[in-house]
């Protein structure tokens, strides 16, 4: 597995990562496999898959929980990405804090569900409007001092906030969704993580699973699976974004490729300090996966792909949360 550094402070990871969230949260069958999950995780690592993510609010807490099993005894075989920030801790319910007191009460719970002593990567989940980002990346360098955090990272977070952010200590990476079907972050968002030195990490590469063309209908997806509820999921918009796959599937069977593979390949032409983070709760799709660091697609294909149409329908039902 190739490696890429993300940010200046040279935080180096494999350039394909593992998204964990779906293994205790919001997508079909979540939470009802630990075994399968954590034996998906170590054969991570026996692929040279290094940098994991999750988050507090996975579970709320379940996903981190899951985690700390999985590398007991395995601690310095992983990069550990975890986030802050959208949890009410008395409550368990979601809410914005990105205040320094919270910051801290985050990322003591979080070292402990990990099992760790210290946290690689330590992302602002969502910005807080009624915080200035200022103060919450105060917060974050005086815990990158005392060494329970070795870099933090910034997810969702609109230009403006993340040169405020750089501004006062170097952003390690930003996190925010970038696929074929999510291309917004190449307007503004690349351009600038290239400019100040910032690693880019983009989660949901496969398009919630879109991109893999296993998904035709939402009869597949359980009843509480939160993509019944995604705009490009439902009715009209699915049977539009259909189209898109298409489009992939036929690079793939030139390329003798999964359309997955082929997803993953595209974005990981678009730059060096670019490390996406697939999830996935199975062995067999991990590993199909991973084969994608080895695809290079042509110029011709990649033109191809550049030039699928945008997706019909939002991101998110409420997109009031991200761009911040």
């Amino acid at each position: 597995m190739k490696k890429v550094v993300l940010g200046s402070n040279g935080l180096e990871v494999s350039r394909l990562g593992l998204g964990c969230m779906g293994m205790s949260a919001f997508y079909t069958g979540a939470g009802q496999d630990e075994a399968g999950s954590i034996a998906t995780i170590h054969r991570a690592l026996e692929l040279g898959v290094t940098f994991f993510d999750t988050a507090e609010m996975y579970g709320p807490y379940e996903n981190e929980k899951l985690l700390g099993k999985a590398f007991k005894g395995r601690r310095d075989e992983a990069i550990i990405a975890t986030k802050f920030g959208t949890l009410n801790h008395e409550t368990n319910e979601r809410q914005l804090d990105g205040s320094p007191a919270n910051v801290r009460a985050s990322v003591e719970g979080s070292l402990e569900r990990l099992q760790t002593d210290h946290i690689d990567l330590y992302y602002q989940h969502r910005m807080d409007p009624s915080v200035p980002i200022e103060e919450t990346v105060g917060a974050l360098a005086e815990l990158i001092a005392e060494g329970k955090i070795l870099n933090y990272g910034l997810s969702e977070a609109a230009p403006a906030t993340i040169r405020r952010a750089h501004a006062v200590h170097p952003v390690a990476a930003l996190q925010t969704e970038y696929s074929l079907w999510s291309r917004d972050p190449e307007a503004e968002i690349l351009p600038l993580v290239r400019e100040l030195g910032i690693g880019f990490v983009p989660y949901s590469p496969l398009g919630r699973g879109f991109l893999t063309g296993a998904i035709r209908s939402l009869d597949q997806l359980d009843e509480a699976d939160f993509r019944r509820n995604n705009p490009r999921f439902e009715g009209e918009n699915l049977e539009a974004n259909i189209r898109i796959v298409e489009q992939v599937d036929a690079v793939a069977a030139e390329v003798g490729a999964t359309p997955g593979q082929v997803a993953l390949a595209w974005i990981l032409a678009k730059g060096d300090n670019i490390a996406p983070i697939p999830g996935t709760t199975k062995v067999k799709n991990l590993e199909d996966n991973v084969k994608a660091d080895a695809l290079v697609l042509s110029a011709a294909q990649l033109a191809v792909l550049d030039a699928v149409a945008a997706p019909t329908g939002d991101r998110y039902a409420d997109m009031s949360g991200v761009n911040k």
